[in-house]
C-alpha cells in the first residue's frame, strides 16, 4: 500500500509563502492526476490545484496567481508553492493522487498538514 506523506506546513503571517511537498513512499503506475486540496474548519474539503501526467495544470480561482503545483517524477514528489497567503487560505492541505493501471484505479490521500496564516 503507497503512503502520501505531506510536510512543510505551518504558521505564517499574511502575505508571506509556505512550500507544502508531498512524497508517495513507493512507486504509482498509471498517474492521471496529481492535486492538492485543503478543509477549513465547517467546509467542505475543495480542489486547490492539479496537475495531470500530460502537464496541465489547474487552479482554484481563489489561488489563481498564487499558488503554483509542480512534481519532481525523480524525486516521487509533488510540491504547492503557496506566496501570497491570506488568512482564509487557512486550512488543513491534502495531497492526492489519481491512477489507472491494468484496468485497476484509485486514488490515494495524504494525512492532511495544518496551514494556518495569521498575523
Amino acid at each position: 500500500q503507497v503512503r502520501l506523506v505531506e510536510s512543510g506546513g505551518g504558521l505564517v503571517q499574511p502575505g508571506g509563502s509556505l512550500r507544502l511537498s508531498c512524497v508517495a513512499s513507493g512507486r504509482i503506475l498509471g498517474i492521471n492526476t496529481r492535486a492538492w486540496y485543503r478543509q477549513a474548519p465547517g467546509k467542505q474539503r475543495e480542489l486547490v490545484a492539479a496537475l495531470t501526467s500530460g502537464g496541465i495544470t489547474d487552479y482554484a480561482d481563489s489561488v489563481k496567481g498564487r499558488f503554483t503545483i509542480s512534481r519532481d517524477n525523480a524525486k516521487n514528489t509533488v510540491a504547492l508553492q503557496m506566496n501570497s497567503l491570506k488568512p482564509e487560505d487557512t486550512a488543513v492541505y491534502y495531497c492526492n493522487v489519481d491512477w489507472a493501471w491494468a484496468g485497476r484505479g484509485g486514488d490515494y490521500w495524504g494525512q492532511g498538514i495544518q496551514v494556518t496564516v495569521s498575523s
